[in-house]
């Protein structure tokens, strides 16, 4: 616990004493949001109290979520490619820390980006309709979905261990799954072949849960598949981001 809490606040000082890539990490969610409230809002009907703004917001935060996680793939490729990761296995420190360190540090990165966003939404119409519970719920599932998209990313990182093959990589598949969901537009408006994939893929789960936190409805079902499907990214990616740690270098 030590030596993760040590790495933790390292890589948490990496970021404070880099201001310009906290700045850029909230300004793309910041841009979506603004985009989507006022550019492609008032052409995408939806069938929501608050209408198309509070349909959005749930989206984007999970969205900015996920996308939060390039910064873990990225690091850990920089650093495996400096030689950073080998000098930590030299010294007299839990292997461990490592890795634990870095999801902890980007798990604290990514709930300031998300209250960051939501403050963003709030500013621009967005309102929880389901009492404080279900917002302080709807942020916690965010940012456990967003932890588990970081096993994923740690992974990348780790095997790739190239930082622009990773980036290029992470955009290849976070792109379309996000999009591809219930994230941005109601899923009855896509075409038939693309519902069938858009219905039973974990995004949408997430998104529908933290939907219906954050302003009513029905949650129950929606939230056991989203639990099943971040238990089974858990379960999956954190061994294999494990054993890509000790094979690096």
């Amino acid at each position: 616990m030590s030596d993760t809490l040590t790495i933790t606040r390292r890589n948490l000082l990496v970021w404070m004493r880099v201001p310009a890539y906290l700045m850029f990490t909230v300004i793309q969610p910041v841009m979506f949001v603004l985009l989507f409230r006022y550019v492609f809002g008032g052409a995408i009907p939806v069938h929501v109290r608050g209408g198309y703004v509070n349909f959005l917001m749930p989206g984007i935060i999970g969205q900015t979520a996920a996308f939060a996680t390039f910064g873990t793939a990225i690091a850990l490729a920089q650093e495996l490619k400096k030689g950073v990761i080998d000098r930590f296995r030299s010294m007299p420190m839990a292997r461990s820390a490592v890795l634990a360190g870095r999801l902890v540090a980007d798990t604290g990165r990514m709930l300031l980006t998300i209250l960051i966003i939501v403050g963003v939404g709030y500013a621009v119409g967005f309102r929880f309709t389901n009492g404080v519970g279900g917002a302080v719920a709807m942020v916690v599932l965010a940012t456990v979905f967003g932890l588990a998209i970081c096993c994923i990313s740690a992974y990348t990182g780790l095997a790739i261990g190239d930082e622009e093959s990773v980036q290029a990589f992470g955009l290849i598949w976070l792109f379309p799954i996000t999009f591809l969901s219930s994230a941005f537009v109601p899923i009855p408006s896509m075409p038939g072949w693309l519902q069938a994939f858009a219905n039973n893929q974990p995004v949408t789960y997430v998104i529908n849960t933290m939907r219906a936190l954050a302003l009513g409805g029905p949650v129950e079902a929606s939230l056991w598949k989203s639990i099943a499907w971040l238990a089974g990214i858990f379960i999956v990616f954190l061994p294999l981001a494990v054993r890509a740690y000790r094979r690096a270098g």
